[in-house]
């Protein structure tokens, strides 16, 4: 049996989850917000204009590039990425006070950011999400009806770089079958509530009690 990790002061636990584009992650987070209470997606800040029907503070919190940079140089963001023109930000106080509160926090961010909320955050659980096939990629991005063609083959060269940093995760769910692939998303997120370092986080007086102390 391998020893625990020594408990972090913080209860909640961050989950990352990370795909190409395709791959159905943003299915697959919205159907796991639903299975999961005490599960927050993070609201990342963005530089973007508002699409129709986002809410400021729901789907993004909006700030000019101004901000933002004030933001960045300030150290407030846990990652922080520019993509076609845009600044995407990651709250640092707000994630760290979410999970010192108790709550588990999801990120939807590209493998850069994962690897840069992993530096900071070593216990943060990332998920990488695998389309069954290059080709099922292909097809899942035409059924969007949303690209040109030759858009939808620059996603899928992209996505084929992306995929080869699948072994930087310590869990890979094949997303070939909704139903299936939520239900290990899932079971991932229960797991990972039950380390002993969580579950110490969380409960200390008990495991003081039971005379349970950590390595």
């Amino acid at each position: 049996m391998s020893p625990s990790p020594p408990p972090s002061p913080r209860a909640g636990s961050l989950f990352i989850v990370v795909a190409p584009s395709g791959a159905g992650k943003t299915s697959l987070v919205r159907a796991l917000l639903d299975h999961h209470a005490g599960l927050q997606l993070s609201v990342s800040f963005t530089t973007r204009a508002p699409r129709e029907g986002e809410v400021d503070g729901r789907d993004y919190v909006f700030v000019d590039r101004a901000e933002f940079e004030r933001r960045r140089e300030a150290g407030e963001f846990l990652e922080w990425a520019e993509v076609h023109g845009n600044l995407y930000g990651t709250s640092r106080a707000w994630i760290l006070q979410r999970m010192a509160d108790g709550d588990d926090i999801l990120l939807e961010i590209d493998w850069q950011g994962a690897e840069q909320v992993t530096r900071q955050i070593p216990e943060a659980v990332g998920v990488f999400i695998l389309p069954p096939s290059i080709e099922e990629l292909r097809m899942r991005l035409r059924r969007r009806g949303q690209d040109p063609e030759e858009t939808i083959e620059r996603r899928v060269r992209a996505a084929a770089r992306e995929l080869q940093e699948a072994n930087r995760f310590e869990y890979v769910i094949i997303n070939q079958d909704f139903a299936s692939a939520l239900q290990e998303l899932s079971a991932v997120i229960t797991g990972a509530r039950t380390r002993f370092a969580r579950q110490y986080a969380r409960h200390t007086a008990l495991f003081e009690q039971l005379g349970i102390r950590p390595n």
